[in-house]
């Protein structure tokens, strides 16, 4: 019995190749979610909403930022990373939620090299220890002379348990040889909120959040973790000054989406936040923060977070830091 060919007609085909391009073309066809996996107020709150609305206006609809608190930033993430990988649930990507915390926590509920699809690095930024101003000491010599004449007398606040502040707090104890008791918070907002009140006496904080308190004499600083001594606290040294190198690292503010998120979504968000990044009231509103404008290529940010979490897994291996 002779097959008769399968017969096509033009108008279904061109229907199909329509439908097709419209799918392709379609995302965003509604708000797109922003998830910070922690409480307002803090940094990567902070450049989350100065980034949300300009890359909003070019993906042509709105981008909501949303907190999801806890964990040292690791439910907002896990969220992030079980959410479906349409393009509609992304996430802000940090030191702590994908380097710090996974070093650390061998109970973190997702991989941090797998479960996700890196975007862009939007910025980076210095970190600094500070302390409220009824503390005994305003300099770092001082600092450090007080730490050691009352060991476990003084605690510090931090965005929680296993993020980039507990972390480097727990790095630079080690290497300074000083003991401080660690309270952990929800979040950079009410760590800051804490600190500024008197509650907690430190904070080991990235410099965004820390930086209005700092200028308005709330707070004072004591050391960056920075290349170099900041234009805005010129009289503060970094680690690397006074001879711990290894706590000189800054923290990175991304974006994310869960694994398997089509290329043409990442290739439009990328696009987007960089057209946002061009605003020069953005970029302003990032750099008086004391951050550097990054804003490059999903591949680019890839590697960047397998070299940080391969950095902070050796600090938690070679000085043997475990979850309190």
């Amino acid at each position: 019995m002779q097959r008769r060919p399968l017969v096509v007609s033009t108008f279904a085909l061109s229907a199909l190749v329509a439908v097709s391009g419209v799918w392709a073309q379609a995302y965003p066809n509604k708000p797109v979610k922003l998830q910070v996996p922690f409480a307002p107020g803090g940094t990567t709150d902070i450049v989350a909403r100065v980034i949300s609305d300009a890359m909003g206006k070019a993906l042509g609809q709105s981008v909501v930022v949303e907190n999801k608190a806890g964990g040292g930033g690791v439910i907002g993430a896990n969220e992030t990373a079980k959410s479906a990988p349409d393009g509609y649930s992304l996430g802000m990507a940090t030191v702590s939620t994908v380097a710090a915390n996974p070093a650390i926590n061998p109970k973190i509920p997702y991989n941090a090299l797998t479960d996700f699809t890196p975007i862009i690095n939007v910025a980076a930024t210095p970190n600094v220890i500070a302390v409220h101003p009824s503390f005994p000491a305003k300099d770092y010599k001082g600092f450090v002379a007080e730490l050691k004449k009352n060991p476990g007398r003084h605690s510090y606040a931090s965005s929680g348990t296993g993020g980039i502040g507990h972390l480097q707090m727990e790095l630079y104890k080690n290497l300074a040889g000083v003991f401080v008791t660690h309270i952990p918070y929800r979040g950079a907002g009410p760590a800051l909120n804490d600190t500024v009140a008197g509650q907690v006496p430190i904070i080991f904080d990235n410099m965004p959040s820390a930086l209005p308190f700092i200028q308005a004499n709330k707070l004072v600083a004591i050391a960056v973790a920075a290349p170099q001594r900041l234009a805005q606290l010129p009289q503060v040294p970094t680690f690397k000054e006074v001879g711990l190198e290894p706590v000189n690292r800054m923290a990175f503010y991304g974006i994310y989406g869960p694994k398997g998120l089509p290329k043409d979504v990442v290739d439009k968000v990328n696009a987007a936040v960089r057209k946002a990044l061009e605003d020069p009231s953005v970029r302003k509103r990032i750099e008086d923060t004391g951050s550097i404008i990054i804003g490059n290529t999903p591949e680019q940010f890839a590697e960047q977070m397998k070299a940080e979490f391969a950095v902070y897994k050796q600090v938690v291996d070679t000085a043997k830091l475990k979850l309190e």
